[in-house]
């Protein structure tokens, strides 16, 4: 695990050793143990080395025998001894034990299609000297970041922002449209990030810089594919095909060379990888780390501590670490920021990191149940999707005109209440289109709030639609109903957009290497498969993992209501974090040349006085004032 940094055909505006070396000086946090470099006249390499296999020879950059390939990786390749195992066999020779090495071997031997064997996490640049081509790449489902720009002729990329704004050339504009959407979602989703002209690597492609014209290309080499179902498999059979699957992918990212646990959290996810990691360290100890807080609320150590006991019963080693944390820090929530480089306001964010700091205590590489919810039909909202698909037959206009009035029965007392959740509900089963309903249940700033806070000021945020990022993706699905679709969406959207740079930056900033087994391909290639009734049944989720997991997870942990990793956001603006926050809001840019500071008070006080839960939208306005004055 590591970062990688890189410009691409200089010009005059910087020294390439000097700005290369800056760059990657930004994130010494994602690879504290070594650094290397590479510069010749067209193209400067950086790289941050997370040491994690083979600590003495996996240096980076590396070569192929010839030193006219060269290539620097974030991430691992969890099938690399197979691939070197038939590289080998061809005549390629290798200098090391890395699974950075085969990259080099395998471009030689197949050009870029090469990227279509590597099973794992990754981001990488590859330069070709001879054929004078750069080549960056992105794992197939986004869980390395890739960012990069490019200015005249001069093309710039990193692991993250921090680092792209060491070039002098980095572009600062902010782009609206890109605020909007975050306002709306919690994060920014697709290619676009919150600076014009600054792009992140979609998950699934390549970038090809050819070097003798100055041409960029950006082509997808992989995309879940939902049409063919293996609907031959009973229930039983698939979760058989499932269970080896998975069990194969935690295999994999067992492969270290420094201690390795797993994060519990007491939920179904984790305790599925935590069981088959004890399994699989044949007699080991299996480090599990969790976190919990005063508010019992949000507190799942006594779920947890059940279920290592109920793994101790079954005769496997566990070592079980626990911690109370309190993640109303504020300080550490700037430094989040920073690390984000972009507004992203999801604030699991921060428990996330807490937990990351403490299993850092203790291990390198850290696996995770990450990706689950997503695949397996573990939201509530493809339940309401599914309602959603039974009332789209009837006209469009007889909807809206009957949800729409028991939208405004209900009291708006904010998205977090009952009645907030209802009226989110009968909004989208008035909506024309499933991609519509689907925005509208998860849109947090509605056009008409945008439009009262924004208007005066910054009207573009208002007049530009969030649900045309929906839209456009809807275009390109190929799942078979409306809940699948969402489900679908979510995996091209929400998981390479929240959830996964959530982990990849909360577990980085304190150069801690996560792997989530359920995200191996095999696994979310056989999911795609599934027909959904093995997902979702009636009320059930997750119904697969259940079946193919029943022998090592007692059936009531999945009977058990589902409980993100959550923290008390409308208290804390309340109480503890009251003064930062108003402090933060009222007196920064953000009031300065973007909100009507007379609506945005309105909000804040109908927050503190509980008339309406307003936590989502104030939550997200802090996090873009933090984003804001660390720009002046």
């Amino acid at each position: 695990m590591c970062a990688i940094t890189g410009i691409i055909k200089f010009d005059n505006s910087c020294d390439p050793h000097k700005t290369v070396k800056d760059m990657t000086d930004a994130v010494i946090h994602r690879g504290p143990d070594d650094s290397g470099f590479f510069v010749d006249e067209n193209v400067a390499f950086g790289h941050r080395r997370l040491s994690v296999i083979d600590i003495d020879g996996g240096k980076q950059p590396m070569y192929n025998e010839e030193r006219d390939v060269v290539v620097i990786l974030n991430g691992e390749i969890y099938n690399y001894r197979e691939l070197r195992a038939d590289l080998e066999a061809t005549g390629h020779v290798f200098s090391s034990e890395s699974d950075t090495e085969v990259i080099v071997h395998l471009y030689e031997t197949m050009g870029r299609q090469f990227v279509s064997l590597l099973n794992g996490m990754f981001s990488f640049a590859l330069y070709d000297m001879r054929r004078k081509i750069v080549l960056l790449g992105r794992d197939r489902l986004g869980q390395k970041p890739l960012f990069y720009f490019q200015n005249g002729g001069t093309l710039v990329f990193a692991s993250e922002l921090a680092a792209l704004k060491r070039h002098p050339d980095m572009p600062r504009d902010l782009d609206i449209n890109a605020i909007s959407d975050y306002l709306s979602l919690l994060y920014i989703p697709g290619a676009a990030t919150v600076y014009h002209n600054v792009r992140r690597l979609s998950p699934g492609c390549t970038l090809e810089y050819q070097l003798s014209t100055g041409s960029v290309s950006v082509l997808s080499y992989w995309q879940m594919i939902y049409t063919f179902k293996c609907s031959e498999l009973s229930i039983e059979e698939a979760a058989s095909e499932l269970r080896r699957r998975v069990e194969n992918a935690v295999e994999r990212r067992l492969v270290s060379d420094v201690p390795l646990g797993v994060f519990l959290s007491g939920g179904v996810d984790s305790s599925i990888i935590t069981a088959l990691t004890a399994r699989k360290l044949g007699g080991l100890p299996c480090k599990a780390f969790s976190i919990g807080f005063a508010d019992r609320k949000y507190d799942e150590r006594n779920q947890a501590r059940e279920f290592v006991s109920y793994l101790k019963n079954c005769k496997l080693n566990i070592e079980h670490f626990e911690k109370q944390v309190n993640p109303c820090d504020f300080e550490l929530l700037r430094t989040l920021c920073s690390h984000f480089g972009e507004p992203y306001a999801d604030a699991s964010a921060l428990p996330t990191a807490l937990l990351s700091r403490f299993a850092r205590e203790r291990v390198t590489v850290a696996l995770s149940g990450d990706g689950a919810d997503e695949l397996f039909g573990g939201y509530e909202r493809y339940h309401a999707m599914r309602i959603f698909s039974r009332f789209s037959t009837a006209p469009a206009g007889l909807r809206r005109a009957g949800f729409g009035m028991l939208q405004k029965l209900l009291p708006d007392a904010g998205e977090r209440t009952f009645s907030g959740r209802a009226r989110r509900f009968f909004k989208l089963l008035s909506s024309n289109t499933p991609e519509r309903a689907y925005f509208d249940l998860l849109d947090r700033a509605p056009q008409e709030l945008k439009k009262k806070l924004f208007l005066a000021k910054a009207p573009g945020i208002y007049r530009h639609d969030s649900s045309e990022v929906f839209r456009r993706a809807f275009r390109t699905l190929s799942g078979k109903n409306e809940h699948e679709l969402c489900s679908e969406l979510d995996i091209v959207t929400y998981l390479p957009g929240d959830i996964l740079p959530k982990v990849d930056i909360t577990s980085m900033s304190c150069a801690l290497e996560v792997r989530s087994p359920f995200l191996d391909r095999e696994v979310a290639e056989f999911a795609a498969r599934l027909p959904w009734e093995y997902k979702q049944y009636k009320r059930e989720r997750k119904r697969i993992l259940k079946e193919a997991f029943k022998d090592i997870v007692p059936a009531e942990m999945f009977d058990r209501p589902k409980r993100g990793f959550g923290v008390p956001v409308a208290a804390w603006l309340r109480g503890a974090w009251k003064e930062q926050a108003y402090e933060t809001l009222f007196n920064g840019r953000l009031v300065a040349d973007y909100a009507d500071k007379n609506a945005l008070l309105q909000i804040w006080k109908q927050h503190q006085s509980r008339k309406h839960d307003w936590s989502y939208l104030l939550w997200s306005l802090l996090i873009l004032e933090l984003f804001l004055s660390s720009e002046s």
